[in-house]
């Protein structure tokens, strides 16, 4: 099992205009598509930016989480656990859009494993 590539890094917002200004105005970059404030993606070359709103009474932490594309999450996240990764209880889904698994590296950072329900699921098909 490989990973495929690197699909897109998000961070955690809590004022999306403010965010989405910032990247597109103040770096230059095109937005992708836009879910309200819940969600927002930026063209970035060969990978999406994701703006991800924060939540009423939760902390934004700081940092992105890198996550990876793959074509079957059960198989790719059943050879990873193979490998010692840990993974995350709950799996988590954005009906018919993708599904997708949670993990951190040895030193706390964030990533995920995404399965799109089809290729072309979600770049593009929200705004």
């Amino acid at each position: 099992m490989r990973l495929e590539a690197v699909d897109h890094v998000w961070f955690w917002v809590t004022d999306m205009d403010r965010a989405v200004a910032f990247y597109r105005d103040g770096l230059g970059l095109s937005v992708g598509s836009r879910h309200g404030d819940e969600w927002a993606e930026l063209e970035a070359g060969s990978i999406r930016i994701g703006l991800h709103g924060a939540r009423d009474g939760h902390a934004t932490p700081h940092g992105g989480t890198a996550v990876f594309r793959v074509a079957d999450l059960d198989l790719a996240k059943a050879a990873l656990e193979e490998r010692g990764v840990v993974f995350e209880e709950h799996l988590g889904e954005v009906p018919g859009i993708a599904r997708y698994a949670s993990f951190d590296d040895p030193d706390g950072n964030s990533m995920q494993l995404i399965e799109y329900v089809t290729d072309d699921a979600f770049p593009g098909g929200i705004v």
